[in-house]
């Protein structure tokens, strides 16, 4: 998707003219060095430096390498495939990079992003060090003033309007230790409100699946999907978003001869490799899914004896299902109803079968029904628990996976341990603090508008305010916000400020804040957007390819990640930072007295041994810094498609590469991981499982829990509860723990003993047990197809909010407005008006958004490396050629793209193409340094500005929110196009 800046041949970039001249004679060293950018002492430093290759690097001491030279791995910091970048050190200088020929997950292979990591490191486009915003000017500061200043901002803000008056942003860039710390952080301050960029990617997605059978994560890998034989992609573009993942992809198509179908509005890069492409109209995910169920039901081709042994009420979903014959399907999605009936038949016969999808199925006021529709589909077919089936669910960002898992989640604690008083105490006896401090951090919220009072207790079992919505927690009138003041300052960590929908709200949000606190190695887009003359600090954090830490992958595998490189310029990592502004605020003693802290930066290894210490309800707990160090060092010990090592390996033998969790039980158990989640063809301890007994044991009269379906070799053959000690003495098995088990246990659990759990057991012994009689510690239950706790206990279509068809929305309008995340969501009243304005008339146009091959995320850190920042310099909308020439559109020509709300614009190039068919326009979202056709690059602090600046698409995107998630809904929405 390049959009063509000349005619002829492609301008070679200034590297690369620099170093044709070198070569041609025509240029001097010193002539050639100014051309290119490159310092004499990094020259020097680097020795020789082979241009426009990438080679492989060597051993410290071999004889390619300089024996200078240090080798360091860490992992790439933009999407989630988890590729390992190896880097050559020389002197305290990143001179050379390796895109890891033994990581069995890239296999010697980068996108153009990876390939280009090194300049986020040594780019002069950072920040260099702390600055302020006054009178509307940047000026630079100190560390030790701006920590002051920020605390003692804090802490007036916190005194007059409460601990909820501050909302914290955190970050899919954290390492696992640092979300951690980011989450502790907020128990502390004393408030819910920390979330991060999983809000507006796959919040819908861990709400559908864990509300499944048990976790809202993918079930199997990227590697695995070699082994299916049929593959279905939803919503997901990998060749542009996860191009590594690719290779994966086409093995399983073309060695494993599979059946690629792409489900997409667009017909995208990865469309073009399918075997079969189904075009539908954004926002029909739900018709789509229910049309293959209606014929594999019609049929007879659903897995009755899996159906039979391990899903509740699959025929409720029948019921539904029965409504969506294909002229209904057809008529509300575009799809035929012969290609689907193909499609349907392929998933159900030519198995094993997997489900892939990404944002534009999860980006939805129903992106939580989505996600429980694609379930269904994979349960109604068997397609779950095997190699090759599954979810396979491709997160965005470097740790969005981890981050979510450590808490960075408005609805939880750490490891999804929610917020009632029970997750609460857990964690206080890990951090070693009181309970009742830790509730004493927490506001009183007086009666608002009717609503009741809330204690500190309550309050502090409520979730927070949604990222999607922050501004909103600004800007509506205090009585419509359920805490004691609206957000008065907000403090973020590496998060973008182009990401949400509705940005002219934002900037209104921006500018009415007291305080604003971005941590980020680039201004970002909070800076740019000239909402603010004063009381806004931009703080340098330094990359994760300069600390040391752990990420998990989509596939829940963790990998350890070296400091490459000291921080550059005056830039801190993510763990001093933190440190630094609790010890300000009076907490760092508490917070850190079980991690070694040394000059102010807190250890990683020691976060993780708590994590660990903590992490038993997902599995964290078996992966130990030892652990994951092993098996960077050990990579090339792990096959490519299972992902195990050799079980007579001294160091990593048996174990899945990354310890996939649940790694159950303490370290020293040596759990291997689990590649594959709910494979009851394995044992437990092999890395075997069940579908998660967490909903209960019965359900008016009908058992929640499997049915003549077990792990290899369990002791119990059939289904059971999630195991406590009460289940553990109806069996005997209290007595295979050990004394010094019992003695924590008991401790735990005083009086009521009997209900200490697996997942609250800090001495490890009913995880432990649990594998000697090979059980799921988590019990062995069925998955839900009627998830009863959710709006919408089987999923429903529903028209988005802002709707193309009118005549739909009467039969499938979205939800009534109801209160969520301590607001109104008023959906309902939004589509209802649109419906009567008429606004489809004006706005005739269809926007969807998605991703470009060469930026990422918000765009700010990949616009600023000069290297991607050659390969697509404009902020563009593709449109159909019949919807371009009604239009009088040319190719190339900039246009104003309208939105519906706020009378919001943008202008931007017209790609004219066939990819979007008629009606449906596509912007990527990776862009921001304009706002309604004006130029803000003034307003970036001098030298921080990014190479490319654009129009964001969520200045035109609209109203829209998923009940149980708070989901924006950025894929579908309506605007209009008119030339500039």
């Amino acid at each position: 998707m390049l959009i063509k800046r000349k005619n002829g041949q492609a301008g070679a970039t200034r590297l690369q003219a620099a170093a044709a001249g070198l070569a041609a004679g025509a240029v001097d060293r010193r002539s050639f060095l100014r051309r290119s950018g490159l310092t004499a002492g990094a020259l020097a430093a680097a020795g020789s430096i082979q241009l426009g290759a990438v080679r492989k690097a060597q051993a410290a001491g071999s004889s390619a390498v300089s024996p200078e030279v240090v080798v360091k791995k860490n992992i790439c910091t933009h999407c989630s495939v988890g590729c390992t970048v190896t880097a050559e050190v020389l002197n305290g200088v990143w001179v050379g990079q390796e895109p890891s020929w033994n990581s069995p997950i890239n296999r010697g292979t980068h996108c153009a992003k990876g390939a280009a990591i090194r300049e986020l490191v040594t780019s002069d486009r950072r920040l260099k060090y702390p600055l302020k915003l006054v009178g509307g000017e940047w000026k630079r500061i100190s560390w030790e003033d701006a920590i002051n200043e920020i605390g003692d901002k804090l802490t007036a803000v916190r005194e007059k309007n409460g601990a909820d008056s501050v909302y914290w942003l955190g970050s899919a860039k954290f390492t696992n230790e640092a979300a951690y710390l980011f989450r502790k952080f907020g128990a502390f301050w004393g408030t819910n409100s920390v979330d991060h960029q999983a809000r507006i990617c796959h919040s819908t997605t861990v709400a559908g699946v864990a509300n499944t059978w048990g976790y809202g994560a993918q079930t199997n890998s990227y590697n695995d999907i070699r082994n299916a034989k049929t593959m279905i992609i939803m919503g997901g573009n990998p060749a542009e978003a996860h191009p590594i993942s690719m290779q994966h992809i086409l093995a399983g198509k073309e060695l494993n001869r599979a059946n690629m179908i792409v489900i997409d509005p667009r017909f995208t890069r990865t469309a073009a490799h399918a075997t079969d492409y189904v075009r539908i109209r954004p926002g029909t995910d739900i018709p789509v899914m229910w049309g293959l169920l209606w014929h594999i039901f019609e049929n007879g081709w659903e897995d009755k004896e899996f159906i039979r042994q391990r899903v509740y009420a699959m025929e409720d979903v029948r019921k539904e299902v029965a409504k969506w014959p294909p002229d209904e399907v057809e008529r509300v999605s575009g799809a035929p109803g012969a290609q689907l009936r193909r499609i349907a038949e392929m998933f159900a016969k030519e198995k094993p079968a997997t489900l892939i999808w990404c944002m534009g199925a999860t980006q939805h006021t129903v992106g939580t029904a989505n996600v429980r529709a694609f379930c269904m589909l994979c349960l109604a077919t068997g397609n779950v628990g095997k190699p090759g089936t599954g979810a396979n669910i491709f997160r965005g960002h470097t740790n969005v996976q981890g981050a979510t898992d450590l808490g960075l989640d408005v609805t939880t604690l750490p490891l999804y341990y929610g917020l009632v008083e029970g997750a609460w105490r857990h964690w206080a006896r890990v951090w070693e603090v009181e309970y009742e401090w830790l509730q004493s951090r927490f506001d009183e919220v007086p009666a608002i508008a009717g609503r009741k009072a809330r204690t500190r207790k309550e309050n502090m079992e409520t979730p927070g305010i949604t990222s999607t919505r922050w501004f909103d927690g600004v800007d509506l009138p205090p009585d419509q916000i359920d805490q004691r003041s609206p957000l008065r300052a907000m403090v973020v960590f590496g998060h973008g400020g182009n990401t949400v929908t509705r940005i002219p709200e934002a900037i209104e949000g921006m500018r009415n804040l007291e305080l604003l606190v971005v941590a980020d190695p680039h201004p970002t887009t909070f800076a740019a957007l000239n909402a603010r003359q004063d009381n806004t600090y931009l703080l340098p954090i330094c990359t994760s390819l300069e600390m040391n830490g752990s990420r998990t992958a989509s596939n829940r595998s963790l990998q350890w990640g070296e400091q490459v490189v000291k921080p550059a310029f005056e830039s801190k990592n993510d763990y001093e930072t933190l440190y630094l502004l609790a010890k300000k605020l009076g907490f760092a003693e508490s917070m850190f007295k079980n991690i070694k802290v040394e000059n102010n930066v807190p250890s990683a290894e020691d976060v993780l041994r708590e994590i660990n210490r903590g992490g038993w309800s997902t599995g964290y707990c078996g992966q130990s810094p030892e652990r994951l160090k092993a098996h960077m060092k050990n990579q090339s010990k792990f096959d490519l498609v299972t992902l195990r090592a050799p079980k007579d390996d001294p160091e990593v033998g048996g174990d899945y590469y990354g310890l996939p969790w649940p790694c159950w039980g303490k370290p020293e158990i040596r759990h291997p991981g689990t590649a594959i989640l709910y494979n009851t063809n394995l044992n437990v301890r092999e890395g075997g499982g069940t579908f998660r007994a967490r909903f209960g044991t019965e359900r008016k009269g009908v058992t929640l829990l499997a049915e003549d379906s077990y792990s290899k070799g369990s002791d119990l053959t059939d289904g059971y509860p999630e195991f406590t000690m009460a289940v553990f003495k109806k069996l005997g098995w209290d007595k295979d723990l050990t004394p010094e088990e019992m003695a924590v246990i008991q401790k735990i659990g005083g009086d009521k003993i009997d209900a200490v759990s697996w997942a609250n057991d800090l001495s490890g012994g009913i995880q432990r047990v649990c594998l000697d009689h090979g059980v799921s510690p988590y019990g062995n239950g069925k998955a839900r197809a009627n998830a009863w706790n959710l709006p919408d206990p089987v999923p429903v279509h529903r028209e988005p909010i802002y709707s193309p068809r009118p005549d739909l929305v009467a039969k499938y309008p979205t939800r009534p407005d109801e209160r969520q995340f301590r607001m109104p969501n008023i959906g309902f009243t939004v589509q209802k008006e649109v419906v009567e304005r008429n606004v489809v008339r004006d706005f005739p146009l269809i926007l969807t958004s998605g991703r470009l091959v060469e930026y990422e995320g918000g765009g700010e850190e990949t616009r600023s490396n000069q290297w991607l920042a050659e390969l697509q310099q404009d902020m563009f909308v593709e449109i159909n050629p019949a919807d371009a020439s009604a239009r009088g559109i040319r190719d190339g020509q900039f246009v104003w793209v309208d939105g519906p709300e706020a009378k919001a614009k943008v202008k931007v190039k017209a790609m004219i193409t066939e990819r979007v068919g008629k009606g449906t326009v596509f912007m990527p979202f990776h862009f921001s340094g304009w706002y309604e056709g004006e130029d803000m690059r003034r307003f970036y602090p001098k030298g921080a500005d990014p190479v490319v600046l654009g129009e964001s698409v969520n200045t035109i995107t609209t109203y829209g929110y998923d009940p149980v998630t708070a989901m924006q809904e950025p894929k579908a929405t309506l605007c209009q196009i008119r030339t500039a």
